[in-house]
């Protein structure tokens, strides 16, 4: 069993829900990152996403576009980011996902890049902008599916396309909450109930939800309909307001505490 399967399974025989963190690798720059997500690993993640900087990220709203520049201007790209999961391998077994748009890792290679990032100790890949038609171009090139490969879901995902994007995913499914970039407000647990019962209707795997959750509120709200929770523009955000700080890791620890202090006490559906 993968470390992400692992975790999901033990969470489901204490009732609790997933914290998924995501941040960009690099972000604020390459000295200060690992400790952050050191510190955010330590403090209560149970998943985290380590985002591969790109230079065009039509998806995500401007706060995590700013932190790709950050990480860019660093010098920070796929090699660095696969770098610094096998430096956090080494102090954390929590599973580690690559967050990336498929350029970089079409440049590397697929063949190599599975190796590597296994080597590395990554658990799975999330591909934004790579739809199950044309995946074989890259898991045609792996050797086995120890490398899961997440795949999304959105509001306007007909059943059947829900079904067909399941029969190709593993580790979990990441559902977007909502249409548009990430980093939006509106959060409707109502509706998105909704929308995972239709999910589970098709899948076994655990489902986790993203795009804009930033409060204990939301993700307590979410927490009760969904396995796990996807907070990622609120932590960059938090980056961003204290670049400066020398407690910047203890800052964002802090708020990875709060957050799964959430998750393990769902609020209705509804509640805020």
């Amino acid at each position: 069993m993968n470390r992400i399967d692992a975790t999901f399974a033990r969470l489901a025989r204490r009732n609790e829900k997933a914290l998924v963190g995501f941040v960009t690798a690099g972000d604020p720059d390459v000295g200060r990152s690992l400790p952050v997500v050191t510190a955010m690993c330590t403090a209560g993640l149970d998943l985290l996403e380590l985002g591969v900087p790109f230079s065009d990220p039509t998806a995500d709203g401007p706060v995590i576009q700013r932190s790709s520049a950050r990480a860019l201007a660093a010098g920070v790209g796929l090699v660095q980011v696969l770098d610094m999961i096998a430096v956090l391998r080494r102090k954390t077994q929590i599973p580690m996902v690559v967050f990336s748009y498929y350029n970089p890792i079409l440049a590397y290679g697929a063949a190599a890049f599975h190796r590597d990032a296994r080597t590395a100790g990554a658990d799975g890949l999330l591909v934004v902008d790579l739809p199950p038609e044309e995946s074989a171009e890259l898991t045609g090139r792996w050797p086995d599916n120890d490398l899961c490969l997440i795949r999304l879901t959105s509001p306007t995902t007909p059943p059947e396309r829900m079904r067909r994007i399941a029969s190709s995913a593993s580790g979990f499914l990441y559902h977007v909450s909502q249409l548009g970039v990430t980093g939006g407000g509106g959060l409707r647990p109502e509706e998105i109930a909704r929308q995972l019962h239709e999910l589970r209707a098709v899948t076994r795997l655990p489902i986790c939800v993203g795009f804009g959750i930033s409060s204990p509120a939301q993700a307590a709200a979410v927490a009760r309909i969904a396995d796990g929770v996807v907070v990622g523009s609120a932590f960059e955000r938090l980056i961003e307001e204290h670049l400066d700080r020398p407690d910047l890791p203890e800052i964002l620890a802090g708020r990875v505490a709060e957050l799964k202090r959430a998750t393990l006490r769902p609020a209705p559906v509804g509640g805020s």
